[in-house]
């Protein structure tokens, strides 16, 4: 009977799965369509592709964006995070899971409102979105709809762990529902930032109730969710990492505890850190920029801890299976094995994108690469490479296990090709980019140009036409990736595919309750935003310009 249960414990409830591989199925559909948007790009920036049919390059730059960097995350995050709360708490109850369909379809109708308007160059706006770019007012509706949405998609993962608590009083939660409910925590404080921009300002601009909006203000409120975003993006990795690549490797968890701590460092501050996105910008009291460089600097804490906890897991896992010497461990990991490389190669990848990060956010150094491709080869590294590969990793046991089948070794050995190609398209695109953006001061968010014959931007061409190269190999590795999906969903032979989740060390330190005290860190995040947002903020809006009226279809 135990047995029974246990294996009961082990799989999605199969309602739930449904829910979640909706979620995938958009996910991926954005990530083809994206993924097309940003080959169109590297090839016009080499100089030897124009884009037919009368599209604009802005057009593609805010297709790829938005699809990549909003509406494929999101949709796999929770998606990911849904599974996960039914594997490891329980299934969602039919009140729960009503929750979560309604806010998909309110995501999903939100997503094709506002792709119709930039296909319809009613909204080219870029990826950022804020004034003095003004978008038509569907385009703001649709995001609107996005956040709520979304936000009713995490309204069960927390519902669900509140009840798991409430059952199980005194007892440590599941560390993998501990995650997604703090990434769910996470995302709903960030998007209101996001969300009063929107439906207080650029929504009412656009429809015309109101003449002019505070540009500086639409920016801030931006960077308030835009960063944060990028831990959004970033936890769900860190989940696969802690909780899931051990199993995989016949590993145990090496600290619970460690764990939390760093998901709980990142929640308080991943938000109060925006500005040091605005560097550049004059409205913004110098010290207030640096109190929000010292809080960036923070979240290096948590990051250098999952680094230890990881390779202290491979390490110990390979003197487990009798390695010796300085890096004998390093031989005993399973390199065959999609499931752990390509989270693997992210990881590898977090290296160089985190150091990149320490520079962007130093203000001296900030000052050289501002506004350059550096920019964009960095969020490349971090987010397209180290958070895309641990995605793909997981889609290739998670969809699987959702929909009945397995993953064969033909499947397998493809996911290892596409790791492979997303790899050496990314270091080749990457490098380049940070290369010329560093050396040359080549800029971001611009097509192809002679800028009139000038020697500095002749000086680009050859890293934008190795930005194309690298750029085709990764849009060869999405077409591979859209296959192995559409075989993991519904060609690939039927079976059981593993929900891996590791056990934790049986000499790892007992968890503090202090942990899992949302009320103690929740005070904690709300004073640190209060502080480090109330000041600029009301600085800004006390020393605020006429405004802008707005520019459309500026491009």
């Amino acid at each position: 009977m135990q047995q029974t249960i246990a294996n009961k414990v082990m799989k999605v409830d199969a309602r739930d799965a449904k829910l979640a591989m909706a979620n995938m199925y958009v996910a991926f559909i954005a990530l083809l369509v994206g993924g097309l948007a940003g080959l169109l790009q590297v090839l016009v920036r080499s100089g030897q592709f124009k884009l037919p049919w009368g599209i604009g390059y802005y057009q593609v730059l805010t297709v790829h964006g938005i699809l990549l960097g909003l509406i494929l995350t999101t949709y796999f995050i929770m998606g990911f995070q849904i599974a996960a709360v039914s594997r490891t708490v329980g299934p969602l109850t039919n009140t729960q899971r009503k929750i979560g369909w309604i806010g998909f379809w309110l995501m999903t109708i939100g997503t094709v409102a506002a792709a119709t308007m930039v296909l319809l160059n009613e909204a080219t706006v870029l990826y950022t979105f804020y004034a003095p770019l003004k978008a038509h007012w569907i385009f703001y509706l649709g995001l609107t709809l996005v956040v709520v949405g979304s936000w009713l998609l995490c309204v069960p993962q927390f519902m669900r762990y509140a009840q798991w608590r409430k059952e199980n009083k005194g007892q440590t939660s599941p560390l993998l529902a501990f995650m997604a409910v703090v990434n769910s925590l996470l995302w709903f404080v960030a998007t209101l930032g996001v969300a009063v921009e929107v439906l207080f300002m650029l929504l009412p601009w656009s429809l015309g109730l109101i003449e002019r909006v505070d540009v500086l203000l639409t920016r801030t409120l931006f960077w308030y969710f835009g960063h944060a975003l990028v831990y959004f993006w970033l936890l769900p990795a860190y989940m696969a990492w802690y909780a899931i690549v051990p199993k995989i490797i016949g590993a145990k968890i090496f600290s619970d505890a460690l764990a939390r701590l760093a998901f709980m460092l990142f929640l308080i501050f991943s938000v109060p850190v925006g500005i040091h996105h605005q560097l550049t910008e004059p409205g913004i009291d110098g010290l207030w920029k640096f109190i929000q460089v010292v809080l960036t600097f923070f979240v290096i804490v948590p990051s250098l801890l999952t680094a230890f906890s990881m390779f202290a897991t491979f390490e110990l896992r390979g003197r487990e299976l009798g390695r010796k010497g300085l890096l004998g461990w390093f031989k005993a990991l399973p390199w065959k094995d999609s499931r752990f490389l390509l989270p693997f190669m992210g990881m590898v990848a977090f290296i160089p994108g985190g150091a990149g990060g320490i520079v962007n956010a130093s203000h001296q150094m900030n000052q050289l690469v501002h506004n350059t491709i550096w920019i964009t080869g960095h969020f490349h590294l971090t987010v397209a490479t180290t958070v895309v590969l641990t995605f793909f990793g997981v889609a290739f046991w998670l969809i699987p296990h959702l929909t009945g089948r397995v993953l064969t070794k033909k499947l397998n050995f493809l996911g290892v090709i596409v790791g492979i190609l997303w790899a050496t398209g990314m270091f080749i695109m990457s490098s380049a980019m940070h290369i010329v953006g560093l050396l040359s001061g080549a800029p971001r968010r611009s097509e192809f140009s002679e800028y009139g014959g000038a020697s500095q931007a002749t000086e680009w061409i050859a890293y934008q036409i190795a930005q194309a190269v690298g750029g085709t190999i990764l849009f060869i590795a999405i077409i591979l990736i859209t296959y192995l999906v559409i075989q993991l969903a519904f060609f690939a032979p039927k079976g059981e595919q593993d929900f891996p989740v590791a056990e934790v060390a049986p000499d790892a330190e007992k968890t503090p309750a202090i942990l899992e005290n949302f009320k103690v860190w929740g005070v904690i995040l709300v004073a640190l935003i209060i502080f480090a947002y109330t000041v600029p903020i009301f600085d800004i809006i006390s020393n605020a310009p006429p405004g802008s009226k707005g520019f459309n279809n500026l491009w």
